[in-house]
């Protein structure tokens, strides 16, 4: 009974917390366009922490291709994602059909502690090897962690290419740069940790940079997103570790932006898709895996999505063939696996974030 009770409060614990978060997140419906007779019909659910303007090309070319199929897309980040997805599980016993995260480590988590299902799926082969793991998790993209810059300040002087750069710039001329430089928050952003812990492993300098950002009154955030509009209207001069596609997207329209993938290594990380073990309907949501995975859902990815797509046979800008040509020896892709548990030990997230703050207030 003691277990049971016990088991209630943990449950109640997760759904307060969820039902916390859930204020920030967005829901969009797509009603299916035609059903017909004999064709999959029915209504998918997809818990995404991809923006809605990346995911809305996707979607439609999913429904041309299936219009007996309604989407429900729920815009969420990486932490309320996963745990809602535990807290629907082990509560009502139902969620999304498909779920599709930036944050690969929480992503390996699920599947790791039993709440992906698993889909064997022919279009998954022509993936790399290290982009799947178990028949479970699927790394969709191949998107660069970048620096972003405001390029009209940088007009007479080069941008930051390396982090070492970086550094020289708020070390020399922190007045100028003070509380307009951003970064990731690495206590609220599950991707935003995990770029830092891969920057641990990468650079022995990383805490000195982030110790001159501290110094430099940096702007934290839980979103590329906010700090690439900032950026982009002179408001920041640089953004640390922005995701790259959307920086690059972003860049089209905003002709002040400046995108750089870092010269000394740049981080690879891939979206990871799965089907959750307590899916509605684990079937649309295989389906929906399958198209994003597919040839024709890739080009999606990397023309209309401005997403980079990890699909060795497409070609083009937005690609894993053009972009692992172009970074050579210096890209660190994130493997897709459970090696990626490792950021998620306890005492080492605790160590991390602790060096984290007392490395942004000088101590």
């Amino acid at each position: 009974m003691r277990v049971d009770l016990a088991r209630i409060l943990v449950l109640s614990g997760l759904l307060l917390v969820w039902l916390a978060r859930a204020a920030i997140a967005e829901s969009f419906d797509f009603p299916a366009l035609d059903g017909t007779v004999g064709a999959p019909n029915g209504q998918v659910v997809v818990y995404s922490t991809t923006d809605i303007e990346a995911a809305r090309p996707i979607v439609d070319g999913f429904q041309k291709r299936y219009p007996g199929i309604a989407v429900v897309y729920h815009d969420l980040q990486s932490i309320a994602l996963f745990e809602r997805v535990i807290a629907e599980t082990e509560g009502p016993g139902e969620t999304a059909d498909l779920v599709l995260s930036s944050a690969l480590d929480l992503q390996i988590k699920l599947v790791n502690d039993g709440y992906a299902a698993q889909w064997k799926s022919a279009e998954a082969r022509a993936l790399p090897s290290w982009a799947t793991w178990r028949n479970a998790a699927f790394g969709i993209t191949y998107e660069p962690a970048v620096i972003v810059y405001y390029k009209p300040f940088f007009e007479d002087r080069p941008p930051p290419a390396t982090r070492a750069a970086l550094a020289r710039y708020l070390e020399e001329d922190g007045s100028t740069f003070f509380g307009r430089v951003a970064t990731y928050d690495v206590e609220r952003s599950g991707l935003g940790f995990l770029f830092m812990a891969r920057d641990q492993e990468h650079s022995a300098d990383i805490w000195r940079l982030v110790s001159l950002m501290g110094e430099q009154g940096v702007k934290l955030y839980t979103s590329s997103a906010a700090i690439i509009d900032r950026v982009a209207s002179g408001r920041f001069l640089v953004g640390y570790n922005i995701l790259g596609s959307y920086a690059q997207r972003m860049a089209r329209t905003r002709p002040d932006l400046g995108v750089i993938t870092p010269e000394d290594y740049t981080i690879v990380m891939s979206r990871v898709a799965l089907i959750p073990r307590a899916a509605k309907s684990s079937g649309l949501g295989g389906l929906f895996l399958n198209f994003l995975i597919s040839v024709d859902g890739q080009r999606i990815l990397a023309t209309d999505a401005g997403l980079n797509a990890i699909h060795p046979d497409i070609e083009g800008v937005n690609t894993f063939s053009s972009l692992s040509a172009r970074l050579g020896a210096r890209a660190r892709p994130i493997r897709v696996g459970p090696g990626l548990l490792v950021y998620l030990d306890e005492t080492k997230r605790r160590r991390l974030i602790e060096r984290w703050n007392s490395a942004l207030v000088g101590r």
